[in-house]
């Protein structure tokens, strides 16, 4: 399992109230993939942390922050991979 882009918040920042975890089965199955994915999701600014479940067999993505469904399905398609919301 990967596990990047660690919830550091600024001092002084407060949490949003539409922060939310959303999940979705991708196709990012190795280290390599989720190497070329980082750039793309570590350079949203509204998702707070990410994570790939690499041993479950639906690839699970699991992404908080301020952003939606869409937002991240189109990110992961930008990177060259497919996500469908779990």
């Amino acid at each position: 399992m990967g596990v990047l882009k660690p919830n550091l918040p600024d001092l002084g920042d407060t949490p949003s109230t539409s922060m939310k975890t959303l999940q979705f089965n991708t196709n990012i199955n190795c280290g390599g993939c989720i190497k070329a994915v980082t750039p793309t999701l570590n350079g949203e600014k509204a998702i707070t942390t990410w994570q790939v479940d690499t041993a479950n067999p639906n690839k699970v993505l699991t992404v908080t922050g301020d952003i939606t469904e869409e937002q991240v399905l189109a990110l992961v398609e930008d990177a060259g991979f497919k996500a469908t919301k779990a």
